[in-house]
């Protein structure tokens, strides 16, 4: 065998080849022991955390080449709450508390509303804490409130086959920022009120304060910045999210926010009237109506009052499911001392995003008028007129009237079977999430001192439509349709996606985490595909988030006329009815 040696060649007996072969693997071998031991003993942890309740402990992992990261689940940040009671801090334990599993969420229903799940000790939180080559400092935070109509949800979300739906690690990992999600009280237990002091309501919301100031006081510990918190949320947890930022009991915690398809001026995010539900919930549990009900209601079994808080959904054009959405937050004059719509100046400098899907409202409108999603089945044009009527009840004919042109004004003489349905679809994506999204918006520009405003349509087709399929062809976004993209799904089962889901997934993780660092979601860490310019009171601008997406995707006024009816004509007839 000839072997190179200071620049000639050596022959080698296979026996003095094989022994160089040897020490060749040998220097190899050491090498990359080397290199692994390296990597080991670099393996950056944050190790036992210390809080203001005791050390906590929670799991490292290894993501990659000098990529870990500490995952703690299950950490309390209040005490097990007393019933229609604010949270209390919690007294604290001995020794090193061991955070490495989910609690238990808030005592619920069941999806299909037969029985109740979860516990009433329930006020923990987890939290994604993301290393390089060293321990991370000062990193932003991100706080997800999840939804659910006030009515289920829980802080890990929904799980499928051990892959929970709010797993903060992808967030965390792509954007370089701490990822947190709490558990907070819904139903009966987190929203009943009598309208008075004697039940206030609002528990769940306390709960999410509670929650926001944990994270100000003991983030640090874990390497965030308590100066740069983001909380974000879905639905009724983008309704909550809009409710933070207004209050005035979270003043200087919160840095930015984003609401997505929910704000606290949606028609199903306040109950106007708590006290005629209270009432309906006292005699389902045998507790009397008068001064007495509140006592009765405090020491009447907890999981009694979950099941006499069950959500109706018998509904039809004529009485839509979103008005069956009675557990809510109501104008407490504490949490909330007055309506949403004058409280935008405690937000005036917190960054805003907020947005809907471009068809939130089918999964209501489908419950409400079946035939929507029947390809073979006429919709009646009639269902139009009743659904708006049932939309406009407190204006009677005229708002009825008004609504039915507004709505048809484009469909000529004989419209076509799926214009019928899709303008249902949009009637009910209006009226329970785009307009009072936009409104918001506005009065947030209006009231902005150093707060910047975003608003967004996202549009990614819902990957369930098409021929055969439970959705009929013509489907764009449903409501949640956006959140395994946020949560990046798409990359952590990538089997279960094509690559355009990993686009768009990746798009709004960029666009998110960059807003959560800078306040600007074109400016961070990420790039971006398009440009997302700000919206102000009179630009209006709005960016489409779509997995083929470039600068053409940047439009303004959206959906003007109908935001213009609900917001503007509609207010300016006369009310013949209301609570």
């Amino acid at each position: 065998m000839l072997f190179r040696g200071g620049g000639s060649f050596i022959k080698l007996t296979d026996k003095q080849a094989g022994a160089h072969t040897l020490v060749m693997m040998a220097k190899l071998g050491i090498l990359i022991a080397i290199a692994v031991f390296l990597e080991t003993v670099s393996a950056t942890s944050l190790g036992a955390v210390y809080t203001e309740g005791g050390m906590v402990q929670g799991k490292n992992i290894r993501l990659g080449f000098r990529r870990h990261m500490d995952i703690f689940k299950g950490i309390p940040f209040a005490d097990m709450p007393g019933r229609f009671e604010k949270p209390k801090r919690h007294p604290g334990w001995d020794g090193i508390l061991e955070t490495t599993e989910y609690r238990k969420r808030c005592l619920q229903v069941n999806i299909l509303m037969t029985d109740t799940r979860g516990s009433e000790d329930c006020l923990y939180l987890n939290v994604w804490v993301p290393h390089g080559s060293s321990v991370s400092r000062d990193l932003p935070v991100m706080v997800w409130m999840y939804g659910g109509g006030f009515l289920v949800g829980g802080s890990m979300g929904a799980n499928f086959l051990d892959n929970y739906l709010y797993d903060g690690q992808e967030i965390a990992d792509r954007g370089n920022v701490i990822v947190v999600t709490l558990g907070y009280r819904v139903g009966t237990l987190g929203f009943l009120s009598t309208g008075d002091s004697s039940l206030p309501g609002n528990y769940g919301l306390w709960d999410q304060q509670a929650a926001i100031a944990w994270v100000y006081r003991n983030i640090r510990s874990f390497g965030g910045d308590p100066n740069n918190i983001t909380i974000f949320g879905e639905s009724a947890g983008g309704a909550s999210v809009s409710f933070q930022t207004i209050t005035p009991h979270n003043k200087g915690m919160i840095r930015r926010a984003i609401s997505q398809s929910g704000v606290s001026l949606c028609p199903w995010a306040v109950n106007k009237n708590p006290r005629r539900f209270a009432e309906e919930v006292a005699l389902k549990v045998n507790c009397p109506t008068d001064e007495r009900m509140a006592a009765c209601l405090k020491m009447t079994d907890p999981v009694l009052l979950t099941m006499a808080g069950t959500l109706s959904l018998s509904s039809s054009a004529d009485h839509p499911v979103v008005f069956n959405l009675l557990l809510s937050a109501v104008v407490d004059g504490d949490f909330l001392p007055d309506e949403p719509q004058n409280l935008f100046h405690n937000a005036a400098d917190i960054d805003y995003i907020a947005g809907v899907n471009d068809m939130d409202g089918h999964i209501f409108t489908a419950v409400d008028v079946p035939s929507i999603n029947s390809p073979l089945e006429d919709t009646p044009i009639g269902d139009v007129k009743r659904l708006l009527a049932a939309y406009t009840r407190e204006k009677g004919k005229a708002g009825a009237d008004n609504a039915y042109q507004t709505y048809t004004s484009t469909w000529g003489s004989s419209p076509s079977r799926e214009t019928i349905k899709k303008t249902i679809v949009d009637i009910g994506t209006d009226y329970i999430f785009l307009v009072p999204t936009q409104a918001a918006l506005y009065l947030h520009a209006g009231n902005s001192a150093t707060g910047r405003t975003y608003s967004y349509l996202f549009s990614e087709p819902n990957r369930m439509g098409g021929i055969a399929k439970p959705y009929p062809s013509w489907m764009g976004a449903d409501h949640a349709d956006d959140l395994q993209y946020v949560f990046g799904k798409p990359f952590t089962t990538p089997l279960g996606y094509w690559p355009r889901h990993r686009d768009v997934s990746g798009y709004m993780i960029a666009y998110w985490t960059n807003f959560a660092k800078t306040g600007d979601p074109n400016k961070g860490d990420l790039s971006v595909p398009a440009t997302w310019p700000k919206f102000t009171s009179t630009g209006h601008q709005f960016l489409e988030i779509h997995s083929d997406m470039n600068k053409n995707y940047v439009h303004q006024k959206m959906r003007m006329r109908y935001v213009h009816f609900w917001t503007s004509i509609l207010p300016s007839l006369p009310t013949l009815y209301s609570e």
